[in-house]
């Protein structure tokens, strides 16, 4: 039966979809959108999505070729302007799957926001394992790829620039799914391509990502009896300092502020998680130092737990980190209990690399209790939405520990 099952992921499923699609909306006058399925030639077999998100799900990929609906003052995006759906695949030893397609989609979701310097966001399972901003691409992807060096593993690559031989020559030097750029300088792809079965996608229009930046879109979900909620897609308000607002609340007519400002470092810092909030899971907690994220908490029921999950993560990443780039493996693989515990020591000083950090949730702290789990571990600034009744039980957690907050008056959910 295991040996069937194996099987079952290298088999390209056909599938039953129709190569065209209609979308009827009823206004005042009718707006038909029209799709065309999407496929790939991979070694003189043309094929769409090779299964859905489990073997044994037929899956297609359509993209809009004529038509267009607005809703309010929001239009859709034009046919034309195609992204994840006109992947050009330089080079792949099977066709993809339909995560390979949303990771590489909630990928661009959050680099679309991050478009003025080199940026790199390794995704897995639709959230990111780590995303980072430098210099340098190279410096972007290893930052990125050692936030979480564990989940990283098999991942999906994405990247804001053209790749250069030496971030492909990093890449190349660990297992990857899926590597998704603007372009490739000559040479790169034969570097990347001693990765039996990568998949290495060009996607043209990523030269121009930052349009998508404020763009909207139909955004569906199915439910089981057949029904369909429609939205609008988020985008966040909250992307300059402009926009961050120092804490304050009202409680018993008494007035509570943050006392501290935060310093330049902190809104930098504070911004960016802010964007990858965007591409995370709800419910969701970040911490973030130096325009990397040290730790993400995903997909929680509660944002306490979510605060603690995001810390323990950031304890066992920086030892990965700190394992991996000394010695070449993982915390966990070290034998030598001298480096086990010299490493341990380290982190445990440093609070797993939150002393400093900025902690980031996308919606309010129904109490103070999870702020604290970060204000404990040395966390110095807090941004998130406000709005809660107990606000003024969080900003007095930041003022006794020196810590600053501010609010985005915004809600960032993911589901």
């Amino acid at each position: 039966m295991s040996s069937d099952f194996g099987q079952a992921y290298r088999t390209v499923m056909d599938d039953h979809f129709p190569e065209r699609m209609e979308i009827r909306f009823d206004f005042d006058e009718a707006v038909i959108l029209v799709y065309e399925k999407v496929s790939w030639v991979i070694e003189g077999v043309r094929k769409g999505l090779r299964y859905g998100e489990n073997p044994g799900q037929e899956a297609a990929l359509y993209r809009l070729v004529q038509g267009n609906l607005s809703l309010g003052q929001v239009s859709t995006i034009v046919p034309g302007r195609y992204l994840v759906s006109d992947a050009e695949l330089l080079r792949a030893g099977k066709h993809p799957g339909k995560t390979n397609l949303t990771d590489a989609d909630n990928a661009l979701n959050i680099l679309r926001y991050l478009g003025d310097r080199p940026a790199a966001a390794v995704m897995k399972h639709n959230n990111p394992a780590g995303a980072a901003i430098a210099d340098t691409l190279v410096q972007a992807y290893l930052r990125a790829d050692l936030a979480d060096h564990l989940a990283a593993f098999g991942g999906c690559v994405a990247l804001n620039r053209s790749v250069d031989r030496s971030t492909a020559e990093a890449i190349a030097e660990r297992y990857a799914e899926v590597v998704v750029a603007p372009d490739y300088e000559p040479g790169v792809v034969d570097i990347l391509a001693r990765r039996r079965n990568l998949r290495i996608m060009r996607i043209a229009n990523m030269q121009r990502l930052q349009e998508w930046a404020v763009e909207r879109f139909l955004d569906f979900k199915s439910l089981i009896d057949g029904s369909i909620i429609a939205q609008l897609s988020f985008s966040p308000r909250t992307r300059s300092r402009e926009d961050l607002r120092l804490a304050e609340s009202a409680h018993q007519d008494r007035t509570y502020r943050v006392e501290r400002e935060p310093s330049e470092r902190e809104i930098e810092d504070m911004l960016f998680g802010w964007l990858v909030e965007a591409g995370v899971s709800s419910n969701s907690v970040l911490y973030v130092r130096d325009l990397v994220t040290v730790g993400i908490g995903a997909g929680e029921q509660d944002r306490v737990g979510v605060a603690q999950i995001a810390r323990d993560k950031a304890y066992r990443n920086m030892a990965d980190r700190l394992a991996f780039e000394r010695y070449g493996l993982i915390y966990s693989a070290l034998e030598d209990e001298r480096q086990r515990r010299q490493i341990q020591a380290e982190v445990d000083e440093e609070h797993g690399g939150l002393t400093g950090a900025v902690m980031v949730s996308d919606a309010f702290f129904p109490f103070r209790d999870g702020v604290d789990v970060g204000l404990r571990e040395g966390v110095t600034a807090v941004i998130q939405p406000g709005g809660s009744l107990n606000d003024y039980q969080a900003i007095q957690a930041c003022n006794e520990y020196g810590a600053t907050m501010v609010f985005t008056g915004e809600r960032s959910f993911k589901h």
